[in-house]
């Protein structure tokens, strides 16, 4: 099987051209590949399918074979990847994925693109579709804003977005810090999430600048995540820690997100490399 390691920030996945490639057990597969011994080393596999309403399909599995709605990080890369290998000559393009259509903007330089813009649509708010568990809600909130959990016996305010998929952001005083290899899994997991949660921990530098670290579900911590950057910006513009457009500073490198809030459309801008292309037995 042919496929093509690609990388947005550090957070790095293996791609497949599925209009040339049949590929069988994706899960089983992306578990196989992912792993950074004995595979070809990534946070998981993406496919690059046919759509009936889109320019192409966008599927995604984790590092573990858990199936994921979106990825930001992982679509830029896919923007990049069907204009650099020939698959379409646009550069404004629609990519289906389990979380809606998504809509890219490629900027080319030296006939390749060198960035990509997302518009990663609306953010969630509503607590039963980010999904949060609305059975421990007290208070009936229509956002889940500096709502108070508790993991391994600390209290966290959380602040609750599904830019597609589920995250929950937390502002903390410093985040080259703090424990996240410890405190991550147990977000990830915890009881007031049905169907797990990226937690995002945020360290607001000024209003246009902040710093993040993050916990994806099912890849444990990443070096960056464009869906997570967006919520985390959403989350801190709902409480009033910046404007409505900041740059975040990921272990990666740098995102640059703008929340439109008279459209209630979240922008994303950031860059897509190509690490290698190569061949596999499965």
């Amino acid at each position: 099987m042919k496929f093509t390691k690609m990388e947005g920030l550090g957070n790095d996945y293996v791609y497949v051209n599925c209009f040339e490639e049949d590929v069988k057990n994706p899960s089983e597969l992306s578990i196989r590949i992912s792993d950074r011994h004995f595979g070809i080393g990534s946070d998981g596999l993406i496919l690059i399918k046919p759509s009936d309403i889109a320019d192409f399909t966008m599927e995604m599995y984790n590092a573990d074979g858990s199936q994921s709605e979106m990825c930001g990080n992982g679509i830029r890369c896919v923007g990049k990847y069907v204009y650099d290998y020939g698959l379409t000559d646009k550069k404004d393009i629609t990519v289906e994925t389990l979380a809606g259509i998504k809509f890219l903007k490629l900027y080319i330089e030296d006939g390749k693109v060198s960035k990509v813009t997302v518009n990663m649509g609306a953010p969630i708010l509503e607590p039963e579709k980010i999904p949060v568990n609305t059975d421990m809600i007290t208070d009936g909130v229509d956002i889940v804003k500096d709502h108070q959990i508790k993991v391994d016996g600390k209290i966290y305010k959380t602040t609750c977005v599904s830019m597609g998929n589920p995250h929950s952001v937390v502002f903390v005083e410093d985040t080259d810090n703090f424990p996240l290899e410890e405190v991550g899994p147990l977000f990830e997991k915890h009881e007031f999430f049905p169907r797990k949660v990226n937690a995002e921990f945020v360290q607001i530098v000024n209003r246009k600048y902040a710093k993040m670290r993050v916990w994806e579900r099912g890849s444990g911590e990443t070096l960056a995540c464009g869906t997570g950057t967006c919520a985390s910006v959403v989350a801190a513009v709902l409480n009033g820690l910046t404007d409505d457009e900041v740059t975040v500073r990921l272990l990666g490198g740098e995102l640059d997100i703008r929340w439109d809030r008279e459209e209630n459309v979240v922008y994303m801008t950031g860059p897509a490399k190509v690490v290698f292309d190569g061949v596999i037995e499965v």
